[in-house]
């Protein structure tokens, strides 16, 4: 791997993880404007499969060589898979409903210690030390950023409890995607993924939409929302990935804290504190060490 190929892979991550960190912003002015959960969800799902559908017909008419096409048994345990990433985005959003971004994506970024147990629990294999040391470090980080300390701070229980269930389902999302049918193009992966999702969303619009439905959102915030959302950081960090390695594309991904913050702070005015930037700081530290190997004298 040259440095030139890793350098591409990492600004590939890094634009994909500003992608993601955008969203929950967007999703928050889209609630301003009077649009529901299911409406932003349906709209980014649909309009992200429209995009992912045209991707997938332009690698195949570039392509020399015969694409390796899906077997049914592949696009079975995707679309499986891909119910984690419709039930992330139900929750992740719901939660921003009723609580700050700065906190939402702080509670989202739970998955560094949710994905440890998950992790220890499947593979029956004990953490190292330089884990167990990070995953407090998260935990340290996150009381911090979410200035529970503060007595004035009230903290709706929904906005915790579905940013958790969003962690959770994140996790999960992200330990299959690495796991289910690697030998087909990412496209197709993220294709078949999208399908599970939207199942999962369809199925929550029709239990909870009880207005009617404002088509207006797919031209407002729909092509946004499946951009930021569904098309550019699965494309970007799918091909960004195998340049950097897990480690550093893990370590650059964690750009998607700072970003969303930022992004609540300048464009919905969100009070971020000096103590809940100090968390933030903290949890991608924490990221950070995770991902590195220490050497051993």
């Amino acid at each position: 791997m040259t440095k030139n190929q890793v350098l591409k892979g990492t600004l590939l991550v890094a634009l994909g993880a500003t992608s993601y960190g955008m969203l929950a912003t967007f999703v928050k002015m889209a609630y301003d404007e009077g649009y529901t959960t299911a409406e932003v969800t349906i709209s980014q799902f649909i309009l992200g499969i429209i995009g992912i559908l045209i991707i997938n017909g332009f690698k195949k008419a570039k392509s020399e060589s015969e694409v390796i096409k899906a077997t049914k048994r592949n696009i079975f345990q995707l679309m499986i898979a891909g119910t984690s990433m419709g039930l992330t985005s139900v929750f992740y959003y719901i939660s921003v409903k009723y609580i700050p971004v700065s906190i939402a994506i702080v509670l989202l970024m739970q998955t560094v210690w949710i994905g440890l147990l998950l992790e220890m629990f499947l593979e029956k294999k004990i953490p190292s030390t330089q884990k167990i040391v990070a995953a407090l470090i998260v935990l340290a980080g996150t009381f911090l950023a979410t200035n529970i300390f503060k007595n004035e701070i009230q903290m709706d229980w929904r906005g915790f409890v579905m940013g958790m269930l969003a962690a959770c389902s994140f996790t999960t999302t992200m330990f299959t995607a690495n796991r289910v049918a690697l030998g087909i193009s990412s496209a197709q992966r993220s294709l078949y993924m999208l399908f599970g999702g939207i199942i999962i969303v369809l199925a929550f619009g029709i239990a909870t939409q009880n207005t009617p439905f404002q088509f207006g959102i797919f031209l407002k915030w729909g092509i946004v929302l499946s951009l930021f959302g569904t098309i550019i950081p699965p494309v970007l960090m799918n091909t960004g990935f195998p340049l950097t390695g897990i480690g550093l594309g893990s370590i650059v991904s964690a750009l998607e804290l700072p970003v969303s913050v930022s992004m609540a702070y300048f464009l919905l005015s969100e009070k971020v504190e000096l103590s809940q930037w100090i968390g933030i700081l903290l949890i991608i530290l924490a990221i950070i060490m995770m991902n590195i190997k220490f050497k051993k004298y």
